[in-house]
């Protein structure tokens, strides 16, 4: 039977009816219980089998009923990435032991795939896992890990035959971030802050019944990782005039003292394009209700950073000296970015980062020419050459 939006909204508001939204975690397990946290998952895993787009439903009624969210923002490397990745090449152990916690926010996940020498060309990666019967021993270092300090476990893509080329020799597996061998230290950024980290990994024994997909096909499920990545960094609902766009035209309407034409120019042509990168945001989600994300996710994410970075830019400049004031240089390790909770300085600061994270946007360009444009690919000149003999 597939079920419509009247049958979700039924649900939704048994749920309400039957727990209280007041304990927020008991609200939420059994939430994902009825199969109410993501209903496109399958039945037993927090869904329905239910169309994707359907959740929209389910989240507008719990809305309007002031029930409690999974914060989302804390979590969100585990919503928009592992879970995908998990529910895809997963077995059922793996599904039925890790998405719940996941969904719920008992455990925090992070991601372990860049590398010093390893970034935008992530299949150049070195961190090697060796087979020891039924474990792994990882040895390696990964860096700008969002949460490592924070998370119960980590997807993490290793070297597992450095006598093949470098796309064929990789193996994914799930890393407990507090098994003995592993060491976070932090980043500090240009905020002050150490929102990201560097990860060392020396001889940590991983469970090869913690490994998702084939042994050597890391590379084909980091894919589904990434793309899924990317639709969550850009291509989140918000509202018309949501996000950097609505803080700088909040600032235009109260503060008529700053304004000039060449910002009143400027700040018509970021506004129109926020609500076209906006619709196509939903076109993407649409496209998602009946598929898997493809390269197209790769230009939400471009055009979310280039506009975060052009908006706070603006924004500074309407302010003047008043927005280089900075409120707190304190070093502090938050769980979660908070663009909107912070001023003008630290939106323009921290937006520097969106260029890089999730892909840098000269990659990601490339994804956008080859994979939607159908443009000819640069030459590879180390595709078919075995890691092992790849200059470093």
């Amino acid at each position: 039977m597939t079920l419509t939006a009247d049958d979700l909204r039924e649900r939704t508001r048994k749920l309400l009816d039957e727990h209280d939204t007041a304990d927020r975690s008991a609200f939420l397990r059994a939430r994902f219980d009825a199969g109410l946290a993501w209903v496109h998952f399958p039945e037993g895993l927090g869904g329905l089998d239910a169309p994707r787009a359907l959740q929209s439903v389910v989240d507008a009624e719990l809305a309007a009923a002031g029930a409690p969210d999974n914060d989302p923002r804390r979590i969100g490397i585990g919503l928009g990435m592992a879970a995908p990745t998990i529910l895809k090449f997963g077995n059922d152990e793996q599904r039925k032991r890790y998405l719940r916690p996941l969904w719920i926010g008992e455990e925090v996940w992070c991601q372990l795939f860049s590398e010093p020498g390893a970034g935008s060309d992530l299949a150049a990666l070195g961190t090697r896992a060796v087979r020891e019967g039924e474990d792994w021993v990882v040895t390696g270092q990964k860096v700008w890990t969002s949460s490592a300090h924070t998370a119960r476990f980590a997807i993490l893509v290793t070297r597992t035959d450095p006598d093949v080329p470098k796309h064929q020799g990789m193996t994914y597996f799930i890393c407990d971030m507090h098994a003995p061998g592993v060491e976070v230290r932090p980043l500090r950024q240009i905020t002050g802050e150490a929102e990201f980290n560097e990860v060392f990994l020396t001889g940590v024994r991983i469970p090869d019944a913690n490994r998702l997909g084939e042994v050597g096909e890391g590379w084909k499920v980091a894919q589904t990782t990434l793309m899924n990545e990317r639709v969550a960094i850009g291509g989140h609902a918000i509202p018309r005039e949501g996000g950097m766009i609505g803080i700088a035209a909040k600032l235009w309407r109260e503060r008529p003292e700053l304004r000039t034409p060449e910002l009143h120019d400027r700040l018509l042509r970021l506004w129109v394009r926020s609500e076209g990168v906006r619709l196509a945001g939903t076109r993407l989600r649409q496209q998602l209700a009946v598929g898997s994300p493809g390269p197209e996710g790769s230009g939400m994410k471009l055009a979310f950073s280039t506009l975060n970075q052009e908006i706070s830019g603006l924004e500074l400049e309407l302010l003047g000296e008043e927005g280089l004031r900075y409120d707190d240089w304190t070093m502090r390790r938050p769980d979660k970015v908070d663009f909107t909770g912070r001023e003008a300085g630290y939106r323009y600061l921290r937006a520097k980062g969106n260029s890089i994270e999730g892909g840098t946007s000269e990659v990601l360009r490339n994804i956008i020419s080859e994979r939607v444009l159908g443009l000819p690919s640069e030459p590879r000149v180390d595709k078919d050459v075995a890691w092992k003999d790849l200059p470093r």
